[in-house]
């Protein structure tokens, strides 16, 4: 007969499992990770309680444990997607049992104890003391949890992650514009008067609509790369800056006759976010309005006005002003997407910092230059009044041609071949701060320069067409060492000649770009001293603009840079190797797959020869001892990331072994208990790197050369074995290091250790607790000793224990003390009301201690000639309970 189930098949799932026992002993224990086993179990739990909170109507619980259960549920779908890199899986895990701890803690759950990777101990297999100090530990992090929830409930999602992101979503930009215009917005520091990210730019039409009317409705923005540094910036400004792109003047009315597509300043709209940025401030649905202060004359410069408005106690906006919403975001650009499909997708436009985030992934590439044009000073020439400047930014080769498509004026917006600025009208001194993201590929950075060219802008058409580039001023990205261009200001020549001249690089780029540059080859900053200028001349006017490089892939440091290109001059390898152990450390870690790829390359292409060996050793050492410091903690994962999904060297393993076991057979030597400390320190990653190259050995060769392999490290243990045998002062730091490294990996006999422990302070511990008042802070510590004791004595050590007294008297003493000291534990526990899996351990020590010490008074004092009363009615009680 066909059999039929009462569910569809649909709705069944078939899950793999192991089946332990039979009949009523039976389990089913799902092949699935721990963690997820824990959170199934939890909202099956927590489950019960969120339908007994709704029956009671207790409505603010109700939602803090749905929201709970919610974010359970969408992380166990996350990790059991396993499409999680390790990082984010580990800090997911992290957030995991966070999460589940704090839930019981608030529904009065027990308190569950944790290894540091998140695993629940196991308490067989977890020594009493540990066992306490993980009670200990889990208490104060849920308490604090606790208090970070009363203060700032945001505070739980950002304590994890070291990167943030602040969402933005334009609604409406309400402002008498009368013309097409630029809405940029951006993140700036009033105190230092900087902006600190990228624009994100929206085209918006006369008609008071986004030019992309695909786009209405859909404005949205994320401002990444956020970190413990810009959450502590005294003060935050999201500004607005909006440009107006036409006419000269808006009043001239003949349209046909007058120029268009300039761009002119037309005002500023500012809002402080500190807090939204600091999490006390958090509603994602609440729009703001922004009021709108337009510019006042010709010499309000934008970022003039940006100030005078934060400065200002209020705007007189007239009911112009811009309308968003701001939501602060944990995560990089990567989780904020998987955790907030909602807010951020693919087509909301991203506004990178312009600078690093505190933490670069190996798979993070980046090569972007800003470039802002900070301020000018032209003459007005022939003119009556000064000139209408119009700065016009491109990038070149050295053979003149246009790179296309490399300059974005903001997020969200295309990239474009050249960047026209704001014109201020007849103003000789214009202030622009106007920034600009050069992005180049790599392999055309070292042969193209940045070239600015200006032009008098007419409001005529007829005059405007006329107008010819009257100057230009250009620098080249690559420096004369192979480095890239420094960060910060560069004062550059401006330079006069014939406008199709200018416009042949072969004409310039001979020609010294700054007014450094000039007085380093022995001119003057006028020039009148220069010869050879050919065609061009130096203008007495002046440019200044600013650069930042973000680049994975560009270094303005001469040192690391000779050792990432090494292979063009390798008669210096070793001097570029001794020279990396001096580079400042966010450079290196800034590169830091480049470098380990370098060093271990050279290691690879030199395996024949034991050169360089040692100092690249060094230099991996050293490496690791940064990513140690506390400045560098972040990068811990990256380092992480590299060896298990970059690492390729497949004979790294003998070499660093070599190495490695050279140091430690000369520790007694001068010179060498340094660096062989800090080899230890880094001890954890060395081998990381010697476990990972024998795997991809052995994959490539399949375990070709395992009996040499295992004999190098037999002899590299042994070697260790000595130095730690040794009763020299030169190996006594090292031996130290060495203790915090290595774990035993097994132990040896045990029962006299425990038996001179019982007899020297079992007694002693009981009687301080005996006497010990339950309010002491102490009180907890010294049960957990007393247990620990007990809980490593055998039946020797008990019967042991009775003969140490010698005397009946004594016996009798220790047993009234012990079981009136049981009854008060027992009827009293001294730990809390949660840390059930320690209060279990610690009644079941108890219970086996009670049974022998029964055996002892069974044995000594039951005929009637040594029969004790009290003792007897003692051990009742204890019976009893």
């Amino acid at each position: 007969c066909l059999s039929k189930g009462i569910f569809p098949a649909s709705y069944i799932h078939l899950k793999e499992a192991i089946v332990e026992g039979k009949g009523q002993h039976e389990t089913v224990i799902p092949n699935e990770l721990p963690l997820i086993q824990e959170v199934t179990t939890t909202l099956r739990e927590w489950s019960i309680i969120w339908r007994q909170l709704y029956v009671q109507d207790n409505r603010e619980m109700f939602r803090s444990v749905r929201h709970m259960i919610y974010d359970l549920i969408e992380w166990r779908s996350q990790i059991l997607s396993g499409t999680l890199p390790q990082d984010e899986l580990k800090e997911l895990k992290k957030k995991v049992t966070a999460k589940i701890d704090y839930g019981n803690r608030i529904l009065d759950l027990d308190l569950v104890v944790r290894d540091e990777d998140g695993n629940i101990l196991d308490p067989e297999q977890t020594s009493t003391i540990s066992l306490f100090r993980a009670h200990e530990i889990a208490s104060k992090q849920v308490e604090e949890r606790l208090q970070e929830e009363k203060t700032d409930p945001e505070n739980l999602s950002f304590a994890a992650t070291p990167s943030f992101a602040l969402f933005v979503n334009l609604k409406n930009v309400v402002c008498k514009i009368g013309e097409d215009a630029e809405v940029l917005m951006s993140l700036y520091d009033p105190l230092e008067s900087k902006f600190i990210s990228e624009n994100y730019l929206v085209r918006w039409s006369s008609c008071g609509l986004p030019k992309d009317i695909d786009r209405l409705h859909n404005l949205r923005a994320v401002f990444t790369d956020l970190g413990s540094k810009d959450l502590k910036r005294e003060k935050i400004s999201f500004v607005c800056q909006i440009v107006r792109v036409g006419r000269m003047e808006l009043r001239d009315n003949n349209t046909r006759k007058l120029t268009s597509g300039l761009r002119r300043p037309f005002g500023v709209a500012v809002m402080d976010v500190t807090d939204i940025i600091n999490g006390k401030v958090d509603d994602e649905d609440k729009q703001h309005f922004i009021p709108f202060q337009p510019v006042a004359g010709e010499n309000d410069f934008l970022q003039t006005v940006i100030n005078k408005v934060i400065a200002a106690k209020e705007v007189n906006h007239k009911g112009q002003g811009l309308w968003v919403t701001l939501k602060l975001l944990p995560g990089d650009i990567h989780q904020i997407r998987k955790e907030f499909p909602h807010l951020v997708d693919r087509s909301t436009a991203v506004a990178r910092k312009m600078g690093f985030p505190e933490i670069i992934m190996p798979g993070d590439v980046r090569n972007d230059i800003y470039v802002t044009l900070v301020q000018g000073d032209f003459d007005k020439g022939s003119k009556t009044t000064a000139k209408n400047v119009e700065v016009t930014v491109s990038v070149y080769d050295e053979d003149g041609k246009r790179l296309e498509s490399v300059i974005f004026p903001g997020a969200g917006d295309e990239a474009i071949s050249e960047y026209k600025s704001v014109i201020y009208y007849q103003v000789k001194q214009p202030r622009w701060f106007e920034t600009v993201k050069v992005a180049i590929p790599i392999e055309d950075v070292n042969r193209s320069h940045l070239r600015f060219t200006f032009r008098h802008r007419s409001s005529q058409d007829s005059k405007d067409k006329s107008e010819k580039i009257f100057a230009l001023a250009f620098v080249k990205l690559m420096r004369y060492d192979g480095t890239t261009l420094r960060d910060g200001e560069h004062d550059l020549i401006v330079y006069k000649a014939e406008a199709k001249k200018l416009e042949d690089a072969s004409t310039y780029l001979s020609l010294p770009s700054t007014k450094i540059e000039l007085e380093e080859k022995g001119h003057s900053a006028t020039g009148k001293s220069m010869q050879n200028l050919g065609s061009c001349t130096i203008s007495k006017d002046s440019f200044q603009i600013s650069t930042l490089v973000c680049s994975t892939k560009l270094t303005q440091n001469v040192d690391l840079l000779g050792l990432l290109k090494w292979r063009s001059n390798t008669s210096l390898l070793h001097q570029n190797l001794k020279q990396l152990m001096k580079v400042d450390g966010g450079e290196v870690v800034k590169f830091l797959q480049d470098t380990l790829d370098a060093l271990f390359n050279i290691m690879m292409e030199n395996s024949e020869s034991e050169t360089f060996d040692t100092l690249v050793f060094d230099a991996l050492v050293f490496i690791i001892g940064l990513i140690a410091d506390r400045k560098f903690q972040h990068f811990n994962p990256v380092l992480e990331t590299y060896i298990k999904k970059h690492f390729s060297a497949t004979l790294a393993y003998t070499k660093l072994t070599k190495v490695l076991k050279t140091y430690v057979d000369n520790a007694e030597k001068c010179g060498i208990t340094d660096q062989l400390f800090k080899a230890m320190k880094a001890l954890e990653y060395i081998f990381k790197f010697i476990v990972r190259s024998r795997i991809l050995f052995n994959q490539l060769y399949e375990n070709k050369g395992e009996a040499d392999f295992r004999e190098s490290l037999l002899q590299l243990f042994k070697s260790i074995n000595e130095m730690m045998s040794s009763n020299s002062d030169q190996t006594v730091i090292v031996k130290v290091c060495a203790f915090h490294v290595y774990s035993f990996a097994s132990s040896g006999p045990t029962q006299r250790h425990v038996q001179i422990i019982m007899e020297n302070l079992l007694r002693t511990v009981n009687r301080t607790v005996i006497s010990m008042g339950r309010d002491s802070e102490l009180i907890g510590s010294f049960v957990a000793c007393m247990t620990a004791i007990l809980r490593q004595m055998e039946d020797y050590h008990y019967a042991h224990l009775i003969k140490t007294f010698g005397k009946m008297r004594s016996d009798v003493d220790f047993l009234m003390e012990t079981f009136i000291m049981f009854k008060n534990l027992i009827g009293k526990n001294v730990y809390p009301f949660d840390w059930v899996i320690m209060n279990m351990m610690q009644n079941k020590v108890f219970l086996r201690a009670i049974n022998q010490y029964a055996d002892m008074l069974n044995k000594k004092f039951l005929d009637q000639t040594n029969f004790e009363l009290q003792v007897r009615k003692n051990s009742q009680f204890e019976w009893n309970k």
